[in-house]
C-alpha cells in the first residue's frame, strides 16, 4: 500500500480540496512509464481556505499523523482562527505518520494559484483511493520558477524522463 493512501482517503472523506504537487506528484505521472523519482516527502497544495485547512488537520489526526508548524507541534484548538493565522502567513504545516511519512501542506505553488491547478488536476487511483494530482507541466514549470538548487538538480537529472512523460501527458 502506498503510504499516502490512508491520509488521502481521510482527506477525501472530509471533502478537503488538495492537489498533490512536487516530486510525489511526478511519481504518479511516471508510474505508468516505470520511472520512479526519489523523494522524502509528499507535498499537498491547498487553497487559502481556513475551513478546508481545519478539515485537513482533522483528517491528519484521524489518520494518526502528528502535525507540526515550523519546528513545534501544532497545538489545539485547531480551529478556523488558527487556520486564518496560518493562511495569512502562508505557513507550511507538516504532517508526519507513525511510519515516518512526511506530508507538507502548502498554500503556495510558485507560478500558480490553487484554482488554476485544481481546475486542471488529474485523478489517479492508488490502492482504490482517488488522489487529485497537479498536471506534470504545472509541476515542472513551478520547479523551474522556484529556482532552488534542489529543483534545478531534479530537473537536470531527470530531464529526458520528464520530457517523455510530458509528451505522453499531451497525448492523453
Amino acid at each position: 500500500m502506498d503510504p499516502l493512501t490512508p491520509l488521502a482517503r481521510r482527506l477525501n472523506e472530509r471533502g478537503v480540496r488538495y492537489v498533490v504537487i512536487g516530486v510525489g506528484a511526478a511519481n504518479l505521472w511516471a508510474h505508468a512509464g516505470g520511472v520512479v523519482f526519489k523523494t522524502d516527502d509528499r507535498d499537498l497544495f491547498l487553497p487559502p481556505d481556513p475551513q478546508n485547512l481545519v478539515q485537513a488537520w482533522t483528517a491528519c489526526a484521524e489518520a494518526r499523523f502528528d502535525l507540526w508548524l515550523r519546528d513545534e507541534p501544532l497545538e489545539t484548538p485547531r480551529d478556523e482562527w488558527l487556520g486564518e493565522q496560518v493562511i495569512a502567513r502562508r505557513a507550511l504545516t507538516r504532517a508526519t505518520s507513525p511510519e515516518g511519512l512526511q506530508v507538507d501542506f502548502t498554500l503556495v505553488m510558485k507560478g500558480y494559484e490553487f484554482e488554476t491547478v485544481w481546475s486542471e488536476r488529474r485523478m489517479f487511483v492508488v490502492d482504490e483511493v482517488e488522489i487529485p494530482t497537479a498536471r506534470l507541466l504545472h509541476i515542472v514549470t513551478s520547479k523551474h520558477a522556484a529556482g532552488r538548487d534542489k529543483d534545478r538538480l531534479f530537473l537536470a537529472t531527470h530531464r529526458d524522463a520528464l520530457e517523455q512523460l510530458l509528451k505522453k501527458q499531451d497525448a492523453d
